[in-house]
């Protein structure tokens, strides 16, 4: 089977920032593999994956189909080997919602992905928040798509992404697309790259908190906006300390 495939390449526009390296050694049966779910009309369901940093590079490819007036949510920590993919392709029924909640952290010279399509029913929503913290010569990168057919009124999406890059090596890309062919419908997403609030951190510090915790305190509520999503507060909290326990070895 693996020998009638190709692997992808950067030349292809969904894996343009991929490790083109990685690929080209790669298993093309293993990339092309996806994952199925269903989601029951009218049923809540929450997936949750981690990429923890030292294992094996890997892509995780998932399906999920959301029955009317569903929702599934679903949260990420990509902080995984040198290369490591996490993609998701939704499709919502009428009514259905789909929550996405990410946070890609990368030191060295590791490549972290999240990509996501979304394509969207009547009167169906979405909502993707997406936070990078990278370091070293590391790359984080989100792709994001949302698809509005032209018989999908009413829609609300939204789409927001964000990097901090706390050293000079680092980088992140951003490829947030919206594809609407309906008139009535809310759909928004946004993008900024940047350095760390050293603003903040100075006014923190003018009031008495260290500058190295105050620069703590930053990151932890950056990556906090990626999990405000979460209903449970314990699984929420447990969330953040896991993405907080791989930044041991940032430069903060």
């Amino acid at each position: 089977m693996s020998e009638a495939l190709a692997p992808p390449t950067t030349r292809e526009e969904e894996w343009r920032y991929a490790d083109g390296e990685w690929l080209a050694a790669a298993d093309p049966a293993t990339l092309a593999h996806w994952h199925e779910h269903a989601v029951s009309p009218g049923e809540t369901e929450r997936g949750v994956a981690v990429f923890e940093p030292g294992l094996a590079s890997q892509v995780d490819r998932l399906r999920v189909h959301v029955g009317a007036g569903g929702r599934y949510e679903h949260f990420v920590i990509n902080a995984g080997g040198s290369y490591s993919r996490c993609e998701l392709d939704v499709v919502l029924d009428e009514g259905a919602h789909f929550e996405l909640g990410g946070v890609i952290l990368g030191g060295g010279d590791a490549r972290c992905e999240i990509v996501a399509r979304v394509v969207h029913a009547p009167a169906s929503s979405s909502s993707q928040v997406v936070r990078a913290v990278q370091w070293g010569r590391s790359v984080g990168n989100f792709l994001g798509k949302i698809e509005i057919p032209r018989h999908s009124q009413q829609v609300d999406a939204a789409q927001n992404f964000k990097a901090i890059l706390l050293e000079a090596g680092a980088s992140a890309n951003a490829k947030p697309e919206l594809e609407i062919y309906a008139d009535d419908v809310k759909a928004a997403h946004g993008a900024a790259i940047g350095a760390l609030d050293e603003t903040a951190a100075f006014y923190m510090a003018s009031r008495g908190i260290a500058p190295d915790a105050a620069r703590k305190l930053l990151v932890r509520a950056f990556i906090a906006d990626a999990f405000a999503g979460v209903a449970l507060e314990e699984l929420r909290e447990d969330l953040l300390e896991q993405a907080l326990h791989y930044l041991e070895g940032a430069s903060l």
